[in-house]
């Protein structure tokens, strides 16, 4: 019987397959206790176990190679940690030796133990965590398991399914793919966690908080998974499939018109020449936005470098990962933005900051930076040393006051005159921006825009203060929309504030990706646009199918807007390229 699960849309596309069912819980458990002649062999079991999951870990790790290799080895290398953790090991132990616990039981309660000690956390990061303890028990069950079941299923070798459960390690990922994984449905998980981070790299449709996944799925079952809607459908009807095989003749044509497009200019129909940059974060990303000929990178998020770790990594390891970025971008600008952290999540970088009660208006972003000041300097030592390989600019978050500006440039301006009697080669001069995401900044930003080099406009945070919508709260979804006349008001006044002093203006946030958008975007002025890499070719597009001066003339009326319906009549006369399909 069809049935509709519904969760939250982590990565786009859709896939249709078999359902394969994995997750720790799937792993018989035998309650039955140990008799104390029973107890020597049952730690002997365990202990192969152990070093059994310790070999796969680091036959995973031997086979990376490419552009995620970097990034999922440090995933491997923590669950590697936890196997060899003294603490771990030594708790199992007693549960087997003095609770007469048989393997598969102690494993459980274990991870029982553990899990609840991460959900009962306040940090909404550090609860995620709760992801290592489950990706290795779940592991070590396994090994265990394949003692009685050689021909145990390996979903890694299979082609056309799907995973089904409760998470993914981002170290499972890479190998899933390349045997034939078609997409993940997760009944836990966020869509800003690691796997979803790389599973968009990767273009691996992916549903999070699918919560009824798990019980109502079985091994086998065909599943529809819309990565777009958030939307899994189980034993799809023929109209479910018809639907899908029509998406997928759409997406082949798309792919085809669009893959002629990879070295074309971005210019509007009136000659306007655009920028689409990329937003990256990982070195697939970088080597995407090479292939599909992007401008630039437009944000290059450094928070990665600093999560799932002890500590925060030091200057070498930065300048390691910022010059591959520049030299990856092949001489086209790179820009780097500094930490953008928070108290949600600030913990899990190895960092020591005290909860607070509201994260997204607290110590995040520049105030975590300039409160962290030796953070801050060996992050800007490190991006400074990158400038040696290519041009480089540093985007600084949060900014609310000018004073922020003058503390940076005047750090910036420090870590150069050091780097260069320390006998480095750094550029002569870097340029320095601000990421306009508080409305105290956009408002502000005439008195601003002459101690800057560029503006970044970040939208996703800028709706959200603007409204005073929390963006991740699911009762306000409604309400957080970027099409308000407030927020468009404030995208025009920074576009304008920055034409006028000479100053680039970038938009960065989920806005520059979304086709629907492009030409609204253009309208207000917007002629450089930063995005995931994957979304660059659609809006190139539509860019190259749009007059700009006839846009520019329906401006007026979109401001003069007072509420969502005379947007929508304003956006209803905006011309409109013919969208992919139409014609069909």
């Amino acid at each position: 019987m069809r049935l509709i699960l519904t969760g939250s849309g982590a990565s786009r596309g859709k896939a249709l397959g078999r359902a394969r069912l994995e997750q720790p819980s799937r792993y018989l458990v035998d309650e039955t206790p140990l008799d104390h002649a029973e107890v020597a062999d049952e730690l002997e079991r365990l202990d192969a176990a152990l070093t059994i999951a310790l070999a796969e870990l680091r036959a995973l790790r031997d086979k990376l190679d490419g552009p995620l290799a970097r990034e999922v080895a440090e995933f491997i290398d923590a669950h590697s940690l936890i196997l060899q953790d003294p603490e771990f090991v030594r708790g199992l132990h007693d549960l087997i030796g003095k609770g007469h616990y048989r393997a598969s039981a102690a494993l459980k309660l274990q991870r029982d133990s553990l899990v609840a000690v991460f959900e009962a956390m306040d940090d909404a990061y550090l609860r995620s965590r709760r992801e290592d303890i489950e990706h290795v028990i779940g592991r070590v069950q396994g090994a265990l398991a394949r003692e009685s079941s050689v021909e145990e299923r390996k979903l890694a070798s299979r082609v056309g399914e799907v995973l089904v459960s409760d998470t993914v390690a981002p170290a499972e990922l890479v190998p899933l793919a390349e045997h034939g994984l078609l997409g993940l449905v997760l009944s836990a998980g966020s869509t800003l966690s690691h796997s979803a981070i790389l599973a968009r790299s990767m273009r691996l449709p992916m549903v999070v908080g699918a919560h009824d996944a798990l019980s109502h799925l079985r091994d086998g079952d065909l599943v529809l998974v819309d990565g777009d809607s958030g939307e899994v459908i189980v034993h799809p009807t023929a109209q479910d499939l018809a639907g899908y095989r029509q998406w997928q003749r759409e997406m082949a044509q798309q792919d085809k018109r669009l893959s002629r497009l990879r070295t074309a200019e971005t210019r509007t129909l009136d000659g306007m020449p655009i920028q689409l940059n990329a937003n990256a974060e990982l070195a697939s990303d970088v080597a995407q936005a090479r292939a599909c000929g992007a401008s630039g990178i437009g944000l290059y998020r450094t928070e990665f470098l600093f999560l799932q770790r002890r500590d925060p990594p030091g200057e070498e390891e930065q300048f390691l990962a910022y010059r591959d970025v520049v030299l990856g971008m092949g001489g086209l600008p790179a820009t780097i933005r500094t930490l953008d952290l928070g108290a949600d999540k600030v913990d899990g970088a190895g960092l020591a900051l005290r909860d607070e009660p509201n994260p997204a208006l607290g110590v995040r972003g520049v105030r975590l930076s300039l409160r962290t000041p030796q953070l801050m300097y060996t992050q800007l030592r490190a991006i400074l040393r990158a400038t040696a390989y290519g041009p480089v600019r540093v985007l600084v978050p949060m900014i609310s006051c000018i004073e922020e500006i003058h503390t940076v440039r005047r750090m910036l301006g420090e870590c150069a005159q050091e780097l260069r009697g320390q006998g480095h080669a750094i550029a002569d001069h870097v340029e320095l921006g601000a990421m306009i995401e508080v409305p105290a900044a956009a408002i502000a930003l005439p008195s601003m825009i002459q101690h800057l080099d560029f503006v970044s406009i970040g939208t996703n945070d800028l709706v959200q203060y603007t409204l005073a919508v929390d963006r991740n709260n699911d009762e306000l979804g409604t309400l957080y929309d970027p099409l308000h006349p407030a927020v468009l008001k404030l995208l025009a006044h920074v576009i304008t504030v920055g034409r006028r002093a000479g100053r680039p203006v970038t938009l960065c946030g989920e806005m520059a990706g979304e086709t629907r958008h492009t030409a609204l975007l253009l309208a207000l002025g917007l002629t450089s646009f930063s995005m995931h890499p994957g979304l660059i070719l659609e809006v190139r597009e539509v860019v190259n199918a749009l007059d700009r001066r006839e846009l520019r003339r329906h401006a007026p009326p979109l401001l003069r807007a007072r509420g969502r319906q005379d947007i929508d009549d304003a956006l209803a006369r905006l011309p409109q390229p013919r969208h992919p399909g139409d014609e069909a």
